[in-house]
């Protein structure tokens, strides 16, 4: 796996950064920029998978679309991983890839074990503060009813003023704490 080059006075300023996907290709892209020497992450979690009747609890990305590269901007070639096999593109912020916030891969990481599974269902409580990662509600911040079989969870957010309780995939929150 890469890591980048050390700059003098021992300092890097490598960030992670996110990478879309092709549909349903994370994994090719991973085995891709990590033959290239990039560092990458992927974190997998276990999902349902239902399929001719027949119900698997199968390993998935945890964002589905998504994986996660180390780059320092100012010494690797990261123009590159745009046409790797498996990549769409970058996420960008202008002309240059757009950073993920400091510390929150490596938190994510904390909570992988050693096959890159993220299990953070036990950290999730009713009662607990939990971010809303995708879809229309993304970035808001509410309170976990409660979890449901099936990958579903309950979180109380105020719209409009009043309190209301909305159904989301188990993958779209995490608790408040891992996203500050």
């Amino acid at each position: 796996m890469h890591t980048c080059q050390n700059d003098p006075a021992g300092v890097s300023s490598a960030r992670w950064y996110a990478v879309k996907c092709q549909p349903r290709r994370e994994a090719v892209a991973a085995a891709n920029l990590g033959n290239q020497d990039f560092h990458v992450f992927l974190p997998r979690g276990q999902r349902v998978r239902r399929h001719a009747h027949k119900i698997d609890l199968v390993l998935a990305p945890f964002f589905p679309g998504y994986l996660f590269v180390r780059l320092d901007l100012t010494r690797d070639r990261w123009r590159c991983v745009n046409s790797t096999h498996g990549v769409s593109n970058l996420v960008m912020q202008g002309a240059a890839p757009a950073a993920v916030p400091a510390g929150i891969i490596e938190q994510l990481q904390a909570r992988c074990d050693a096959r890159g599974v993220l299990d953070i269902d036990a950290q999730l409580k009713p009662g607990q503060p939990v971010r809303i990662l995708t879809g229309a509600l993304a970035d808001f911040v509410g309170e976990l009813e409660r979890q449901e079989a099936g990958d579903r969870v309950h979180v109380l957010l105020t719209i409009l003023g009043k309190p209301t309780s909305v159904a989301l995939p188990r993958i779209s929150v995490v608790p408040e704490s891992l996203s500050a």
